[in-house]
């Protein structure tokens, strides 16, 4: 075995064994891989990913949030994104965002994601990130509203505290 092979055995490895189970998540919702989403390699250029997950958000806040969303007033920042490529995603590929809060803190909480190609249900993309509750007019971090933890509480059935 080359370096090389050894490397990309370990990587696999490291892949899989950071990929959440499915039944965690309560929320999804498709996204389009478009023509144009693909680069010259032939998959999913990697910026797409992160517009994904941004749609991911917006239904999942949306969900969660409904009418007490207000969209042109953000109360929430992201501070943090990390993202490991699973499998490639190509054209033609069927594509769903699931999203779920793992935690709440006192001024921020931590969102999961994955990209999952249907109906295979295979994971081609894990995602975290960390959004800070935001005053727009101070432009300062706040504390996470009791509004924001008991609907984040009540959509995901269960405490998040940290």
């Amino acid at each position: 075995m080359n370096i090389y092979t050894a490397r990309n055995i370990e990587l696999n490895r490291m892949k899989t064994d950071n990929i959440p189970d499915i039944s965690l998540f309560r929320h999804h919702t498709p996204v389009m891989v478009r023509f144009n989403d693909i680069d010259i390699l032939g998959h999913l250029n990697n910026t797409v990913y992160f517009s994904f997950y941004d749609t991911g958000k917006a239904y999942y806040f949306k969900a969660v949030r409904g009418d007490s969303m207000d969209w042109k007033r953000v109360d929430t920042v992201i501070v943090n994104v990390n993202c490991a490529y699973v499998n490639s995603i190509v054209f033609g590929d069927s594509i769903e965002v699931y999203t779920r809060c793992m935690e709440i803190r006192d001024k921020s909480f931590r969102l999961q994601q994955m990209l999952v190609k249907m109906p295979e249900m295979t994971v081609m993309s894990v995602c975290e990130t960390v959004m800070v509750s935001f005053d727009p007019d101070t432009h300062k971090s706040t504390p996470v509203s009791g509004e924001w933890r008991r609907q984040l509480e009540a959509y995901e059935g269960r405490s998040l505290e940290a």
